[in-house]
């Protein structure tokens, strides 16, 4: 299989699947088509309509297969693989943790545009700013802190639902957000995001989004220089 994906610095959409199938043990081939921007005769959007009629990342090509959208990835990827329980076994978490997936996927649009993913910043001031003037962020950020504290307490821990799911790997790129722009949590929130930080998964994506040094100003709407 290839993963094709963008900047690991910025692209969060990019970042679920990658450290599903790296968390997970499945081998893959990564294929990295760097932001230059996102107009239609840009590099980025003239390789990618190679194999992707949306135009978008991630993309996962399996054979003559193509199979673009990260829900529509993992849930492929669960179905190739079934000995690795990607969701949860029992048939209630599994409901809700698809329900908390989907919930992400559509939604949380205040955080998206307001606490854009950047592994490599660090902006806490940012952060404490729109927390305080924008309400849409506080809900956000309130509902994403109510939702890992009553996983985390319905299930025991360490993760959502125990083991590694699907809705770890989903989340992952909010955890980064949340470091990012310095979100306090309390501590079995806090907690959480220190243990998914430290999955190899994730930990190997954090370093190398550090090492790719790209600064992109259309992505950095904080900073104009790194």
């Amino acid at each position: 299989m290839q993963l094709v994906i963008g900047n690991k610095n910025y692209s969060s959409w990019s970042m679920r699947p990658w450290v599903l199938l790296k968390q997970a043990g499945i081998a893959f081939d990564e294929h990295k088509i760097r932001f230059d921007a996102f107009t239609p005769e840009s590099s980025f959007k003239t390789e990618l309509a190679r194999v992707t009629p949306t135009g978008r990342v991630p993309v996962l090509i399996d054979g003559d297969l193509t199979v673009w959208d990260t829900l529509a990835i993992a849930e492929y990827v669960a179905e190739k693989f079934p000995a690795k329980q990607l969701w949860p076994q029992e048939t209630k978490a599994r409901a809700r943790a698809r329900s908390v997936c989907a919930e992400m996927h559509a939604g949380f649009g205040a955080i998206r545009n307001q606490f854009p993913m950047n592994i490599e910043a660090s902006l806490p001031e940012v952060g404490q700013r729109l927390l305080a003037s924008d309400a849409g962020v506080r809900a956000d950020v309130d509902r994403i802190i109510e939702m890992w504290s009553g996983l985390l307490a319905a299930h025991g821990g360490p993760l959502l639902f125990g083991d590694f799911t699907i809705a770890d790997a989903y989340f992952a790129p909010v955890v980064m957000r949340f470091r990012t722009y310095g979100v306090p949590v309390p501590p079995a929130v806090a907690g959480y995001v220190a243990r998914v930080v430290e999955l190899p998964g994730v930990a190997a994506w954090i370093r190398e989004a550090l090492a790719e040094r790209d600064f992109l100003d259309f992505e950095e709407p904080y900073r104009s220089q790194a």
